[in-house]
């Protein structure tokens, strides 16, 4: 098959389009404002519709009512952006409403800045609005992936009832790789007997709701949620794995991070120091499957993000005080060099404090 070279932000749009969804609601805000650019044209030529709210509060509200009504649907922001989306996203999860979710991740708190960050981990993975819910959070660290994964959160999104977050950083959302597109998957779009679609006479109403004033209905409604999370956990959890055979040592990271951490793997068995890299690919759940595979064999491990530490609670939950667990990160929009990390990296090995 051949190959096209494809930014980052645009392989989102042309994998959405190609996994059956016809409906994106936005708002722009760099660094993924490509995204909707691309969508505002590509969405017309397969019947699709784009629509640019008035803001991110109304966006992701019109996701749930397409998702209300069966519609395969997605919006996309960066780090503020998704913080106005919070209630939402919630009643999303609340009504069990399928939906994908793009977050381009900027430099933060606030305002920030428009450089490339991973400082969106804890509001995707531990739930930024409010109530006991949880997100499917995709984490691809390249263009190919990031085509692959938008395919798998439609899919997984529908199978769970429930919202997908795909989750990268500027540094993604603006490289450019040659990619597989492949064909589109149209027959294998699910029938969703639940959706509002207007009632037909003597057919049983359809309610979309996340509201249940009593409280034990709203507790069973919350059980309810937690043992479909309990198997989403079970069955969902994604990693790879590189060079891990006879590590001592395995960094873990996502994204972009990974990326840089390959290459420093690379320059370590080199010089044959035992390092290897475990890459959730889940962000949630949590490949902790991964970590206890490796418990054994390896005596540390190293997290290596772009914040100030926050995948690193994750992990030390999966190792569970069997193996001790250290951080290296930038923040801001600043992103890992190699050789700060190899550095940290050979002070870790020789016994010294990370």
């Amino acid at each position: 098959m051949a190959k096209i070279l494809m930014k980052g932000n645009e392989a989102i749009g042309e994998g959405a389009v190609r996994a059956g969804c016809r409906y994106f609601f936005g708002y722009p805000i760099t660094p993924q404002s490509e995204l909707p650019h691309y969508l505002a044209k590509r969405m017309p030529e397969v019947g699709g519709l784009y629509l640019q709210a008035e803001s991110e509060v109304a966006s992701i509200n019109m996701v749930f009512g397409a998702a209300g009504a069966g519609a395969r649907v997605m919006t996309s922001s960066s780090g503020p952006g998704i913080s106005l989306m919070q209630e939402g996203i919630s009643y999303l999860a609340g009504a069990e409403l399928p939906c994908v979710i793009v977050n381009m991740i900027r430099g933060g708190p606030g305002l920030g800045n428009i450089a490339p960050a991973q400082s969106d981990y804890f509001q995707a993975t531990k739930g930024g609005g409010h109530g006991d819910y949880r997100l499917i959070v995709l984490a691809p660290a390249s263009v190919q992936e990031i085509i692959d994964l938008m395919q798998d959160a439609f899919d997984l999104s529908d199978k769970y009832r429930n919202p997908v977050m795909l989750m990268g950083d500027g540094v993604l959302g603006q490289m450019m790789e040659p990619v597989e597109i492949g064909a589109e998957r149209k027959a294998e779009l699910p029938e969703k007997p639940w959706a509002a679609t207007g009632r037909l006479k003597g057919k049983e109403k359809k309610l979309i709701n996340s509201l249940y004033i009593v409280p034990e209905n709203c507790e069973a409604h919350n059980l309810k949620l937690d043992k479909k999370y309990s198997g989403i956990k079970e069955a969902e959890q994604r990693w790879e794995e590189y060079r891990t055979e006879g590590a001592e040592m395995v960094l873990v990271a996502f994204g972009t991070s990974a990326r840089i951490c390959k290459s420093v793997v690379d320059i370590c068995r080199e010089e044959g120091l035992p390092v290897g890299l475990l890459r959730p690919i889940t962000l949630w759940p949590f490949p902790e499957k991964g970590i206890n595979g490796l418990i054994e064999s390896v005596k540390s491990f190293l997290t290596v993000e772009m914040n100030m530490g926050q995948m690193i609670e994750d992990v030390k939950l999966s190792a569970n005080g069997k193996k001790p667990v250290f951080f290296y990160g930038r923040a801001g929009g600043m992103i890992p060099v190699a050789r700060d990390i190899y550095n940290e990296v050979k002070k870790i090995l020789n016994g010294g404090a990370a």
